[in-house]
C-alpha cells in the first residue's frame, strides 16, 4: 500500500515515502506543493530526494510560483514552466537539425537517405551502377564536401579526373546523370535550393551510333562457329539476333515469360522502366522447344553458380576473332560487338520493308529518336525499290503501260 502523504514545517509543502527505497538511511521522499491558483486548490508534484528535492526546494519553488501569480510575470504553474522548458529543448532541437541539415555532405545525404530508397524502388543493377559512380567519380571530388558547397568547378573537376582516366564520353554522361538524380533528390528534400551545378558543365558530345551489322552469310557463320565454342552462347546469340533484345534481357528471361502455344515472349522490367512482347521465330521456338524447361521464375539461361549471367562469354570474342568480323576495323562504330547483334535484327526488319514505327516498340525505344539510326537501311530498301521499278519499266514492252503492283495494259 502507498505510503500516505506527510505535512512539512513549510506551508504547501509534503511528501509521501516510498515504499522499499532508501535514500541514506531514511525512505526516499517525494515533494509536492499545493496552492491555490484562480480560486482553486492545486497541487503538482516535483521529484524524489534522491534526485536532490528537499522541503527548502520545494518552499523556494512554490514562493516563486506564488510570487509569479501576484505579478503576472513566469510560470504560475509546474506544468506551465515544463511545457515551456519542452518548447526550447524542441526549438533547439530544430535548430540543430536544420543545421545538420544545412551542412549535410554529398556522401552521407548519398547514403542516408538517396541510397536507401533507390535500393527499393530502382532495379539491383541501376544501383550497382549509381554506387560505382558515386564510389569512383564523385565521391573522391564532392563526398566530403557540404551540399551547399557545391559548384561547378567541382563538377568541372569530375569530368577532367574521367577524361584523364580514358573514360568515354558516354559514361561521363553517365555519371552526371546520377550526380543530377541525387541533387534533385536532395532538392525535392528541401537539403537544397538551387539547380544542379552540373547545368552549364559542357560534357564530351556522344557520338557512339554503331554502323555495323551481319549480312546472312556471317550471322549464320558466327552462328556455327559459337555452336562449337559454347552451346548457351550460341543460344543466347540466336535470340537476340531473332528477336533484337539487349544481352540483359535475354539473360533476364525466366520460363515464365515465355508462351510457346502463343509464340510470344514477354519481357518484363526491360530498360526505361517498359514491359513488351515479341513474336518468336521459327528458329526460336524450336530453340526453347529443344531446352528443358524450368519454374515459370527459374532463369532459362544461367550462369555457373545459378544467378543471371553478367557478361558475355569469351567464347562470342574468340568466335567474332576467328571469323574476322573486325579484321582491319578501327572505326569503333563499325566495330563488332554482341549489342550488333541487336543492331542486325533491327536492319533486317528494316530491309524486309517494317516500319520504323514498329522497329522501335520492337527494340523497346523510349522515343523514334534512337529508331532513327537504322533510316540509312530504310533509305536503302527504298532506293533498291526504285531501282527494281526502273528496270521493270526499261524492260516493258513498247505501248504497254506499266503500272504499281506490275500489272501492265
Amino acid at each position: 500500500m502507498a505510503r500516505q502523504w506527510v505535512k512539512t514545517s513549510f506551508v504547501g509543502v509534503r511528501f509521501r515515502e516510498h515504499e522499499t527505497r532508501k535514500h541514506g538511511v531514511r525512505p526516499d521522499r517525494y515533494f509536492s506543493v499545493r496552492y491555490k491558483l484562480d480560486g482553486k486548490d492545486k497541487e503538482e508534484g516535483l521529484g524524489w530526494s534522491s534526485q536532490g528535492w528537499t522541503a527548502q526546494k520545494a518552499a523556494e519553488k512554490l514562493a516563486k510560483l506564488k510570487e509569479a501569480q501576484r505579478t503576472g510575470e513566469g510560470c504560475v504553474t509546474l506544468a506551465e514552466k515544463r511545457k515551456q522548458a519542452e518548447a526550447r529543448r524542441e526549438q533547439e532541437r530544430q535548430k540543430e537539425e536544420a543545421r545538420a541539415r544545412d551542412n549535410i555532405t554529398f556522401a552521407a545525404y548519398f547514403a542516408n537517405d538517396y541510397l536507401p530508397l533507390a535500393r527499393v524502388t530502382k532495379k539491383p543493377e541501376s544501383n550497382r551502377k549509381t554506387e560505382e559512380h558515386v564510389k569512383n567519380w564523385l565521391g573522391p571530388v564532392v563526398g566530403r564536401l557540404p551540399l551547399k558547397n557545391i559548384r561547378q568547378m567541382h563538377m568541372q573537376k569530375v569530368l577532367l579526373a574521367m577524361a584523364g582516366a580514358g573514360r568515354s564520353p558516354r559514361s561521363i554522361q553517365y555519371v552526371f546523370a546520377t550526380f543530377r538524380a541525387i541533387w534533385n533528390h536532395a532538392r525535392n528534400n528541401g537539403f537544397v535550393q538551387v539547380q544542379s551545378p552540373t547545368k552549364g558543365v559542357a560534357l564530351p558530345k556522344v557520338n557512339n551510333e554503331r554502323k555495323r551489322y551481319l549480312t546472312r552469310t556471317e550471322a549464320d557463320a558466327l552462328l556455327a562457329e559459337l555452336a562449337e565454342r559454347s552451346p548457351q552462347t550460341h543460344d543466347i546469340a540466336l535470340l537476340s539476333l531473332h528477336t533484337g533484345m539487349r544481352f540483359s534481357e535475354v539473360t533476364g528471361l525466366t520460363w515464365g515469360c515465355l508462351d510457346l502455344d502463343r509464340e510470344r515472349i514477354d519481357i518484363l522490367n526491360a530498360k526505361g522502366e517498359k514491359d513488351r512482347s515479341l513474336p518468336m521465330t521459327a528458329r526460336v521456338k524450336e530453340l526453347f522447344a529443344s531446352m528443358r524447361t524450368g519454374a515459370s521464375n527459374e532463369l532459362v539461361f544461367k550462369s555457373r553458380v545459378g544467378g543471371q549471367i553478367g557478361k558475355i562469354s569469351k567464347s562470342f570474342d574468340l568466335a567474332v576473332e576467328k571469323l574476322g568480323l573486325n579484321k582491319d576495323v578501327d572505326d569503333p562504330k563499325q566495330i563488332f560487338s554482341f549489342h550488333c547483334l541487336r543492331h542486325t535484327c533491327a536492319s533486317w526488319l528494316i530491309e524486309a520493308g517494317t516500319d520504323l514505327s514498329v522497329v522501335q516498340k520492337t527494340l523497346g525505344h523510349s522515343t523514334p529518336v534512337v529508331t532513327q539510326r537504322y533510316s540509312h537501311v530504310a533509305d536503302a530498301a527504298i532506293a533498291n525499290a526504285f531501282r527494281a521499278m526502273e528496270a521493270d519499266t526499261a524492260n516493258a514492252k513498247p505501248g504497254h503501260v506499266v503500272r504499281l503492283g506490275g500489272a501492265t495494259q
